[in-house]
């Protein structure tokens, strides 16, 4: 009977969850964000301001769940996490990995996709805080090794998508060609949840049979040279740099 009970609390719980998230997500766009365009007129300082209330939010919504006894979680090296300029590049098992990441970023950029931008939920966020859309291929790389020498702390998911259970973690090198083009040293994260919940195709009110518990993991730099042999004016050095590395990822978060 308490087995059930608790069951339904949590299946309650992460639906309101879901519900705070979104609502939260369409106030800041309706009052908060038309404010701060009303206010401050300068544009980095704005989206400045903005990542800033992003993060507090996503803060306040991973404390919500945790209250609510749906979750646990526990940090490991969120110190190095308060730096500006960081290429932060991590495994993706589940769909609350972006709210953990960017919680503990106070200018957190982001890649976003097309659809996420155009959500009515999100869409304020998105334009606010400046977040790169994926639709512009041909320069992608570029946007985003700007952002990082901006002084904005990039957050990517190398897979693309949340890993599929039971599958080999499979990364695409997009990730590593912006950390060997521009330069920059990559601060890696590993995100493990324990029992595994929100994966990929997964129903949210499929949940665990217990709370579940969320670990991140954040390593030391890997210096992006490392990875680059021999002499980078022989063609394709680009290509070989960024294999290296997304080897490297690959084992490191398997």
């Amino acid at each position: 009977m308490l087995e059930r009970l608790d069951r339904a609390w949590r299946v309650l719980g992460t639906g309101i969850s879901f519900a705070a998230f979104g609502i939260g997500g369409l106030l800041l766009r309706i009052s908060a964000f038309p404010l701060l365009q009303l206010f401050v007129h300068d544009r980095m300082k704005r989206r400045r301001i903005a990542r800033r209330w992003v993060q507090r939010s996503f803060a306040a919504h991973i404390e919500l769940m945790r209250l609510l006894g749906i979750m646990t979680y526990e940090i490991r090296g969120r110190e190095r996490l308060d730096r500006d300029g960081l290429l932060v590049l991590a495994n993706h098992p589940t769909l609350i990995d972006v709210v953990f990441l960017v919680s503990l970023l106070p200018n957190a950029d982001c890649v976003v996709k097309s659809a996420v931008a155009r959500n009515p939920f999100m869409r304020g966020p998105v334009e606010a805080c400046g977040y790169i859309a994926n639709d512009d291929g041909a320069g992608l790389v570029d946007d985003c090794v700007a952002a990082v020498r901006a002084g904005g702390c990039l957050v990517i998911f190398p897979e693309g998508t949340r890993t599929v259970p039971g599958q080999p973690l499979r990364l695409q090198r997009g990730a590593a060609y912006i950390a060997v083009r521009g330069a920059i040293n990559v601060t890696p994260v590993r995100i493990s949840c324990d029992p595994p919940t929100l994966t990929k195709g997964q129903k949210w009110y499929r949940i665990p049979p217990r709370r579940f518990h969320v670990k991140v993991e954040v390593g030391e730099d890997l210096p992006v040279r490392s990875f680059i042999v021999g002499d980078t004016s022989a063609p394709g050095w680009e290509n070989l740099a960024a294999r290296r590395l997304t080897d490297h990822l690959a084992s490191r978060f398997s």
